[in-house]
């Protein structure tokens, strides 16, 4: 039986990106793209250690050791998918700073959306799926260093079937009308800087900002029956009724509501 054909994969060009991206009133202030890294993450927590500016914007044609959260590995092809780290210092009260990830995910969704025709939703806290109840498109890693928060995107573009884990798809598995992984880019973080700088200058205030309101009209956990693995490996089962002022999932279980910071959620299905 033959093999089918790689979709057509080519590389970002980083004199495209820094000219789309940088300049003017943009909060990025370099785009710098390499070709095969560790963890765009891991790189640019370094540079940040060296005062990197806010805005610095790291991408990968090829990441050999993605992590996702709670230690998972995240792996894709070189140039199959879209591997990008930006370094953000905000300026609001560390409690709000949970909703970074959350931030980063309703941008992605939108340039999903507008480039890719592909509707997508998000779990909380970091995931992107194609549809409600679709596939793991995109992983949302948020990481605190050096005063700073790096905030790393894991997105399946034309990812095959083959090449993909168990549970995961792609924009390709999910009929993108585009797989251009520099118009993605450019979507996502000019979605991604314009959200941030409202919630920046609103310190934080995810309903001032709007930020809260939009979250939820793509989330696909709120008003979910869920069941929650705690850090302990514990599980927790109950209603997913919101988010709260500083990005906690509030289940509401047979013993009350609990007001959740990190946790792996699996949407139930109930008959």
């Amino acid at each position: 039986m033959p093999v089918a054909p790689l979709p057509d994969r080519p590389p970002l060009d980083g004199e495209a990106l820094t000219s789309a991206l940088v300049g003017g009133d943009s909060p990025w202030r370099s785009v710098q793209v390499l070709g095969t890294v560790g963890s765009t993450n891991a790189v640019l927590a370094a540079e940040a250690a060296e005062d990197a500016p806010e805005g610095t914007v790291l991408v990968a044609e090829h990441q050999e050791a993605g992590r996702g959260r709670l230690g998972r590995a995240w792996v894709s092809p070189p140039r199959a998918g879209l591997t990008v780290s930006v370094l953000l210092r905000p300026d609001v009260p560390a409690s709000r700073r949970g909703w970074l990830p959350l931030l980063a995910g309703v941008a992605l969704a939108e340039a999903v959306g507008e480039v890719a025709g592909v509707r997508a939703a998000l779990k909380w806290p970091n995931d992107l799926l194609a549809s409600a109840g679709g596939g793991k498109l995109a992983g949302i890693l948020a990481e605190a260093t050096q005063g700073a928060v790096v905030v790393g995107v894991g997105l399946n573009v034309s990812t095959t079937a083959p090449e993909l884990p168990e549970g995961a798809t792609s924009l390709l598995l999910a009929g993108a009308t585009s797989l251009d992984r520099e118009a993605l880019l450019v979507g996502y973080l000019h979605a991604l800087g314009a959200r941030y700088r409202r919630w920046s200058e609103a310190l934080g205030d995810p309903v001032g900002s709007g930020l809260a309101r939009d979250y939820v009209g793509w989330s696909a956990t709120v008003g979910t029956a869920v069941a929650v693995t705690l850090p302990d490996g514990t599980v927790l089962e109950g209603v997913a009724e919101a988010v709260d002022w500083d990005g906690r999932l509030v289940v509401a279980t047979p013993a009350g509501r609990v007001e959740l910071a990190s946790g792996d959620v699996r949407h139930v299905r109930r008959v």
